[in-house]
């Protein structure tokens, strides 16, 4: 029996050997290929033992995980000719592990693959839109048709986009300063633009200003017209039942009237006929009416002297001067006396 021990004993060992090559634990981050002379037989999928046939089958490991892959700075032509340097990045994982080793073996591979693809539909996708679709906000909708656009290109290999992002969207050094000139003349023009049509507002309400401030002033003034037209009217006829009262009184006063500014200051020579109605009432051709002589009636006689000087009344030294026959230049000898106040 002690004989047979270290035999028991050594196959035991070999047993436990054998076994140890046949369990492979999947760790919940990975996902592997049972491969048996470089022929995939199954694929795990699920973390956990898994049972091999000892050095004949090996298993390949691959990540389970979100992936990164990073791409280099790329320049793009948009739809309106302006050229973008884009900066992109993706996230990927596999889908598939029997197509990826068959596609591209290593993760290395994966990436180089999938930075072409990214490449490819960034032109793709940002070369069909303007230049200002890429810097505004639909900007996330751009990167999700990137997105599908490279998942379905990276289903060959295996592997499934799960996302893409563009981290930056710049003009090219050598367009920038064109391009910031070009951004001056737009805004040159369009404040150009404003400024007219502000100059063309404020002459507009100028205008309709003064047109308004011409009617107004046009109403004050045919209103004010309308008023003094009245006003006179209403004067006229006051005036008028004034002096028709007293008709011969009107005829004396207005011919005062016309005294007064035909003789003021020291002209008192007239070219006149002598026969004229204006010595209606000079000298002695002419009589006051009675009824002016009644309204004067209030004037105080006091101090009034005769014409001669003798105060008799009767002006015995006072002669009369032959008008002449024909029209000549009269002067009198003295004005009319005004009747004292």
């Amino acid at each position: 029996m002690q004989r047979w021990a270290p035999i028991v004993g050594g196959a035991l060992a070999l047993v436990l050997i054998i076994f140890s090559f046949s369990l492979v634990i999947i760790d919940e981050r990975e996902r592997g290929l049972v491969i048996q002379f470089g022929e995939v037989k199954r694929e795990v999928s699920e973390p956990g033992l898994t049972f091999i046939v000892p050095f004949i089958q090996e298993v390949a490991r691959y990540d389970d995980r979100i992936l990164p892959v990073e791409t280099s700075e790329l320049e793009v032509t948009p739809a309106d000719e302006r050229r973008l340097v884009v900066d992109a990045f993706a996230r990927w994982r596999i889908a598939d592990a029997r197509r990826f080793r068959q596609a591209v073996q290593t993760r290395f591979s994966a990436e180089q693959r999938l930075g072409q693809i990214l490449n490819d539909a960034l032109r793709q996708v940002l070369g069909s839109v303007p230049q200002a679709d890429v810097l505004s906000p639909e900007r996330g909708a751009l990167m999700r048709r990137i997105r599908d656009v490279a998942r379905r290109q990276a289903v060959a290999l295996g592997v499934e986009v799960v996302d893409v992002r563009i981290r930056r969207a710049d003009l090219p050094e050598q367009n920038l300063q064109a391009t910031f000139a070009r951004m001056t003349a737009e805004r040159e023009r369009e404040a150009a633009d404003e400024r007219a049509r502000g100059r063309e507002r404020a002459q507009e309400v100028r205008a309709t200003a003064e047109r308004q401030a011409t009617e107004i002033v046009s109403e004050a003034q045919r209103q004010s017209n309308v008023i003094r037209g009245e006003a006179d009217a209403e004067r006229n006829r006051i005036f008028a039942e004034a002096f028709s009262s007293d008709p011969e009184f009107f005829a004396f006063y207005r011919s005062l009237a016309a005294y007064e500014k035909a003789l003021k200051g020291s002209n008192s020579t007239l070219v006149i006929s002598p026969n004229s109605e204006f010595f209606d009432y000079l000298g002695g051709a002419g009589a006051v009416p009675p009824s002016a002589l009644q309204d004067l009636a209030a004037v105080p006689e006091a101090g009034a002297e005769d014409a001669d000087g003798d105060g008799d009344g009767d002006d015995a030294g006072a002669t009369d001067t032959p008008a002449p026959e024909d029209d000549t230049a009269v002067q009198p000898d003295a004005p009319a006396p005004a009747p004292a106040d």
